[in-house]
């Protein structure tokens, strides 16, 4: 059974930190390209960052918003991918929910909140 499950999210103060981190389990994870996106109410959901596979060596993509604050990182043997959130704004506030994708297949997380308060 394909799992991916979320964890790091909460209520931290504008400027502070959080880390997120994703497990996967129930499929090859090293194989897959692992992304984080976020939805913030009232909004569609976007891409946050992304991180290729080994193959592709690790290669990471960030939307604009997030670039220089956001770090994505994977362990193929723990198979997690995390997301490390610095000088967090108030419009960081969302779900953040992970996704696995290779070629046609794609699994998505539950989500985890992150709430920064001003």
């Amino acid at each position: 059974q394909v799992q991916l499950v979320e964890s790091g999210g909460g209520l931290v103060q504008s400027g502070g930190s959080l880390r997120l981190s994703c497990a996967g389990s129930g499929f090859t994870f090293g194989d897959y390209y692992m992304s984080w996106y976020r939805q913030a109410a009232g909004k569609e959901r976007e891409l946050v960052a992304g991180i290729a596979s080994a193959s592709f060596l690790d290669k990471t993509n960030y939307a604009d918003s997030v670039k220089g604050r956001f770090i994505i990182s994977r362990d193929d043997h723990k198979n997690t991918a995390s997301l490390q959130m610095n000088s967090l704004k108030p419009e960081d506030t969302a779900m953040y929910y992970c996704k696995a994708s290779r070629l046609s297949t794609i699994y998505w997380g539950e989500g985890t909140l992150v709430t920064v308060s001003s």
